[in-house]
């Protein structure tokens, strides 16, 4: 993979998991990186050592949004989202919405103002999920967000194509990070199991049986960036271990 010039580099959500590994991995190849998130002190961590500018942005308001885009960047990463597990008939309108505020209108309102200045070559990347391919008995709402974050991707793949832009998507399984510690956690209290057991249920959906490293996501984010990915467009990139 061929090292690009320097490009400014935004990536949301860059306090933690994916988005830290991610804003990392840019900064180790020297591009310019900017994250941002809801607090600050995350960012910080994921800057030490590094030389990042540090936004503090909540991606579902649109003011602040616009506000991070005070110049172009030719690489954004809308790593951003989340949502509570609930079946349909507990999942109250409140965190429904919720999850599509952050999860779905958040890329809208990044992409939508990355557009503004993106450079011929800029690239938009989208952190979706395997949810994006696949109902979730559990996760219907983040998984109603996730398919429309795939959606906006594809819509979005065919207005830049003529301006030398892609918009992909990277669709991982469960990652390595808090939150799939959350979800051991919460099968060890919910089902009396010991660790070992919880980790390999919340692994089994991945047919290696491992969970995916952050490192792998930030590879392929670094890829979809790169002169070689510029006929990938529209895609959603699979990062499951054949789940999907």
């Amino acid at each position: 993979m061929t090292k690009a010039p320097q490009r400014r580099v935004l990536v949301t959500g860059g306090g933690t998991g994916i988005g830290r590994a991610i804003a990392q991995a840019f900064a180790q190849m020297g591009d310019a990186v900017t994250i941002c998130g809801r607090r600050i002190a995350p960012l910080q961590e994921t800057a030490q050592g590094f030389d990042m500018e540090l936004r503090q942005c909540d991606i579902t308001q649109e003011a602040e949004v616009e506000a991070l885009f005070d110049h172009p960047f030719d690489v954004v990463v809308a790593n951003a989202g989340g949502g509570a597990a609930a079946r349909l008939q507990k999942t109250s309108l409140e965190a429904w919405n919720d999850t599509l505020s952050v999860t779905l209108t958040g890329v809208f309102l990044t992409f939508r103002a990355a557009l503004g200045q993106m450079p011929e070559g800029g690239r938009l990347i989208a952190i979706a999920s395997t949810a994006s391919l696949k109902g979730g008995a559990t996760i219907p709402a983040y998984a109603a967000a996730k398919h429309g974050v795939l959606g906006l991707v594809r819509s979005i793949a065919l207005d830049v194509a003529t301006r030398g832009i892609t918009c992909n998507a990277i669709c991982p399984g469960f990652v390595d990070t808090p939150l799939a510690e959350q979800a051991i956690t919460g099968l060890m209290e919910r089902f009396n199991l010991d660790r070992a057991a919880a980790s390999a249920k919340v692994a089994s959906g991945n047919p290696i049986g491992e969970l995916i490293t952050p490192a792998e996501v930030a590879s392929s984010a670094l890829y979809l960036a790169s002169p070689e990915a510029r006929m990938i467009n529209g895609h959603a990139l699979s990062l499951s271990g054949g789940e999907v």
